[in-house]
């Protein structure tokens, strides 16, 4: 073990959404694995959400992987269970999480038991900060290489005229149909497919502003992380090597993790919600590939019809499933499943507030995966051989769910105004059909791919090793300069 004084130390924080603190804390685990001190930084909301979900003891870490959190600026909230706005969140952690990151790397770097810092972060607010004070920074989005891809665009697709839109009647009148071939390694794109923050009348608009300034800003970092592998979006990724010469392609994260030694960190886990474990054992009971999983991740809202229209759809469909809905699934109020359905679907179907979704993913019971399309889902779904049914809620989920549907043929899109007819035929069609042999057949293939892709001296192995080798040797350069 290296003295204090020598020993790489590694600062990382995520943006605070169960989406991006989830890779983050895998990444972190791997770089411990390495040797590095771990100091990883939850908002402060976040940070009660995790010791209420979690357990009061869950986030004592061990002597060398320690959490600390600092402030997002917004004022209390009422419910501390849910997800934040995350435009609300994204402005003003900008404004107001600057100096209190600031604070925490001086105290760290002063401190005689801690050694001094490397950072690797997200936001550029962070990034900024780091760069102030001669530290080592990189950028981990954690995005698909073709979501920031999309976003790194924004700034040209405004100049082209192609955002904002003219007017709303450009969301339902073909306009989003328009093919966008200039972007390179996305051939076949159209800009429905770009994240769904292009699809605005405001040039002013928050997420429109901020995701592509926050792409621009990478540019500055000395290098970019991604959570994927190199035959997957091969074209994507050597497109962006051309901007980001330390391009870092470290996925997927989850078996790369799955990999090391067991250790106390196994412990430490990363959702903000309470899992329900029971529902593992439930999918014992059912036969291999036999059950839909539906789960519309952490963010995604819904109408209430939308929840009834899904809700008839699986009943109707007759197979067993497994449901997470969130208390917060339907916007402004408390998701209530329509009369009759549990008493119809009593005998097949288990409801969740949440769960350990690698876990259930990777069960030999579970079929296809009714998504969201956000990255992690996606990327667990690729490494369980479970294809997908998509419903791309918003971010660059509409540019996973063109690459899952159309790219790597391991999915089918139900459109955006849900119907229950269409639940039904999508969900039998991907257990029974001919068009489900097929992406069932892609799949598994995907997730050979996957697992080849972490094996020792292959593209993601190889590139973790070089991130390793770059924060050890560009922190010795930053700190002698």
């Amino acid at each position: 073990m290296e003295s204090a004084s020598v020993r790489p130390h590694a600062v990382l924080i995520p943006q605070p959404a169960q989406g991006h603190v989830t890779p983050m804390l895998q990444l972190t685990k791997l770089l411990h694995s390495t040797g590095f001190y771990i100091t990883y930084v939850n908002s402060e909301y976040n940070q009660r959400r995790f010791l209420r979900s979690r357990g009061s003891d869950s986030l004592n870490g061990l002597d060398d992987f320690r959490f600390e959190s600092i402030p997002d600026g917004l004022p209390p909230s009422d419910d501390d269970d849910v997800t934040q706005d995350i435009a609300e969140l994204c402005v003003s952690m900008t404004r107001n999480s600057g100096a209190p990151f600031r604070e925490l790397l001086i105290r760290l770097n002063n401190s005689t038991s801690e050694p001094p810092v490397n950072c690797v972060e997200l936001m550029s607010f962070a990034q900024r900060v780091a760069e102030e004070l001669g530290i080592l920074s990189l950028v981990f989005w954690t995005t698909s290489a073709c979501g920031f891809m999309g976003y790194l665009h924004f700034s040209e697709l405004i100049e082209r005229g192609y955002t904002p839109l003219k007017d709303e009647s450009y969301l339902t009148n073909g306009y989003l149909d328009t093919p966008i071939d200039w972007i390179r390694g996305m051939k076949g794109i159209r800009l429905k497919d770009i994240p769904s923050f292009i699809r605005t009348t405001n040039r002013d608009d928050t997420m429109l502003n901020f995701d592509g300034g926050e792409a621009q800003n990478a540019l500055e970092a000395q290098g970019l992380i991604l959570n994927t592998f190199e035959s997957l979006e091969h074209e994507v990724i050597s497109a962006l090597r051309q901007s980001f010469p330390r391009l870092y392609t470290v996925g997927p994260l989850p078996l790369l993790v799955n990999n090391l030694q067991p250790s106390k960190l196994d412990l430490i886990g990363s959702n903000l919600w309470k899992e329900d474990t029971g529902c593992v054992g439930w999918l014992d009971t059912y036969k291999p590939r036999s059950v839909v999983y539906v789960n519309f991740g952490s963010i995604t809202v819904m109408t209430a019809e939308h929840l009834s229209e899904f809700a008839w759809g699986l009943a109707n469909s007759r197979h067993p499933f497994l449901w997470v809905i969130r208390p917060d699934l339907i916007s402004g109020e408390k998701a209530i499943l329509p009369e009759g359905f549990i008493s119809q679907t009593k005998d097949r179907g288990v409801l969740a507030s949440w769960c350990p979704q690698d876990k259930v993913l990777s069960h030999p019971s579970v079929g296809v995966f009714l998504t969201h399309s956000g990255w992690n889902s996606t990327l667990e779904s690729i490494c369980g051989g479970v294809p997908m049914i998509c419903w791309p809620f918003f971010a660059e989920q509409p540019t996973n769910c063109r690459y899952v549907c159309a790219k790597w043929e391991i999915g089918l899109e139900i459109d955006a105004n849900v119907r229950r007819a269409e639940v039904e035929s999508l969900v039998r069609e991907a257990m029974e059909g001919d068009k489900g042999k097929d992406i069932k057949l892609n799949a598994m293939e995907w997730k050979e791919k996957a697992e080849e892709a972490i094996k020792q001296g292959k593209h993601s192995c190889k590139d973790f090793d070089e991130l390793v080798l770059f924060l050890l040797t560009g922190s010795k350069l930053k700190h002698t300069t």
